[in-house]
């Protein structure tokens, strides 16, 4: 009788394990189908809400700012109020954000709904996630279930622009974010199943410590989104100018300096006995600083690598948005293979091997992509690099959660999932934003270069682009560039000359971009010496 009662309880509590992580991994998919759902419905919102494309953009940066600059300080309130009710509350609040945006006529509504409500939302419920595993899950199962979590986030950002185009082509990008309420509504009712540590002391919130950080890291994430446009460094010809420099390189500072200032602020109210949102000893932790920095690498060529690609082949290429998604499809497969393949079949591997490995093939996928590009390339030559870059994110998604949250005791978790989710966002920022800006600038310099150089093009059209074109280049298709010089009058010899001098302006951006997120990957291998070489749970050698 016992037998059968314990081998009952066994499959039951599989059952229930799966359905905890199932509605965990939903949370995290639906915090980055957003973005990717917007990327490809852009020029369609703005119409519909009545704005320009500059307004949907700064909604996405709005978004990013908002999650960001609260992700510390949503850490805390879930240990304040307990992980499970903060992880239900923000999927109300991000609910109410969804629904406001599916129905938004309007820009302000829209950054509403969906840059505020949404971004809060997701500051309470991303580092809930990563407190919760901890809670559910015994230190062996970690790996595979951070694993899972985070393989969901990524499969969002590879099947996004599938679906918004999907839905944006035949109905309307509206029903993405009335879905998103389903959803929403499907993983409350689930989140009764999800075992929560009972909050046995309840912290205070340190107002000034969160005003803090919100605003250091709210300065240094807009300084860096805003890089492409402003120029990093020496300002870009038209665009604001501080003191002879870009604001980017000022806001960056100013970032830093505040958040030099909320450290400060933190040591001293740990050292008079208060509660500090972050515990600086925690962040001297040799194994934490080890995976906060490899994660902020994974999402820095994450988030470059989703820039590039679909840019060439919706861009170059002039695929739908449909086939554009549907071409980073075998991305999502490797990733999944290895995300729960990795910690089932070789749960004692050293994560250390993993995670360099993953980050070799992080680096395969994007060589081998850098030297297929070629002016006439097709569609086929992402088919490779896209399997072997699912394979680094899944292999580097299979360990690096286990690693930050097993490098401090349990009841730390919210704190290192509110730190893990700050490195995300900043390495997604940068990473856009690198990508972006050496891409923009390569595409402007190869341009104008390419002009200069075509005995088809004359000396005023010339002299004119080195006036117009100072800059930057926008990266558009050839069709766009094509309906401009017609509408300008220009000759048709004249066109076919500027066509090809900016398709292979636009490779060069592309294959510039590409070669900056390929050294950072290489960069990156340097600090996987401070990922350990045992799972959690076994003796560290």
């Amino acid at each position: 009788m016992t037998d059968t009662t314990m081998s009952g309880k066994a499959p039951a509590a599989a059952s229930g394990a799966m359905v905890v992580l199932l509605t965990l991994a939903s949370g995290q998919f639906l915090m980055t189908l957003d973005s990717s759902v917007m990327n490809v419905s852009i020029a369609t919102v703005a119409k519909d809400v009545g704005t320009t494309v500059t307004g949907i953009q700064g909604a996405i940066t709005a978004y990013t700012l908002v999650m960001a600059s609260l992700m510390i300080t949503g850490a805390k309130i879930g240990a304040m109020i307990g992980r499970k009710r903060a992880f239900a509350i923000g999927c109300v609040i991000y609910g109410c954000g969804s629904f406001t945006t599916s129905l938004a006529q309007s820009l302000p509504v829209l950054l509403f709904g969906w840059s505020f409500l949404e971004g809060v939302g997701a500051a309470l419920i991303l580092p809930a996630i990563v407190a919760l595993v901890a809670g559910n899950f015994p230190t062996e199962r970690r790996p595979a279930a951070y694993g899972l979590v985070a393989a969901a986030g990524a499969v969002a950002v590879a099947v996004g622009p599938l679906i918004g185009g999907f839905f944006t082509t035949y109905f309307s990008w509206r029903w993405v974010f009335a879905g998103e309420v389903v959803i929403v509504l499907a993983i409350l009712l689930l989140t009764r199943r999800i075992a929560d540590a009972p909050v046995e002391e309840r912290p205070k919130l340190d107002l000034v410590g969160a005003v803090l950080s919100a605003l250091g890291l709210a300065l240094l994430v807009f300084g860096v989104l805003r890089s492409s446009e402003w120029g990093w460094i020496q300002p870009k010809p038209g665009g604001p100018d501080w003191a002879g420099l870009s604001p980017t390189v000022w806001l960056i500072l100013a970032g830093l300096f505040v958040i030099w200032l909320f450290f400060r602020w933190q040591a001293r109210v740990e050292s008079r006995g208060g509660e500090p949102l972050v515990r600086p000893a925690m962040l001297r932790n040799k194994q934490l600083n080890g995976g906060l920095v490899m994660f902020f690498f994974q999402y820095l060529a994450q988030a470059g690598l989703f820039f590039v690609v679909p840019l060439y082949l919706s861009v170059c290429l002039g695929l739908t948005a449909l086939e554009t998604g549907a071409r980073l499809l075998p991305l999502s497969v490797t990733l999944l293979i290895a995300a729960i393949g990795i910690p089932r079949l070789l749960p004692t591997v050293s994560p250390r091997l993993v995670v360099r490995s993953g980050l070799l093939a992080l680096l395969a996928g994007t060589v081998v992509l850098l030297a297929a590009l070629e002016a006439d390339s097709g569609p086929e030559i992402v088919f490779v690099p896209m399997l072997l870059i699912g394979l680094g994110i899944g292999a580097l998604a299979s360990q690096l959660g286990a690693v930050t949250v097993s490098a401090v005791p349990d009841d730390e978790s919210p704190e290192v999932g509110g730190v893990q989710n700050t490195m995300t966002n900043l390495g997604a920022s940068m990473g856009t934003a690198l990508a972006g800006s050496v891409m923009i600038a390569a595409v402007a310099s190869a341009f104008l270069i390419n002009i200069e150089q075509s005995s088809a093009i004359p000396e005023r059209v010339k002299s004119q682009a080195q006036v117009e074109l100072a800059g930057g280049v926008p990266f558009i298709s050839d069709a766009d560039l094509k309906a401009a010089l017609d509408d300008a009058r220009v000759s048709r010899r004249t066109t076919e000359a500027t066509l090809d001098a900016y398709g292979d302006a636009r490779l060069e951006g592309l294959r510039s971009a590409l070669a900056i997120l390929a050294v950072l990957i290489v960069l990156a291998l340097f600090f996987a010496q401070r990922i350990p070489t045992r799972q959690p749970g076994q003796a560290e050698t």
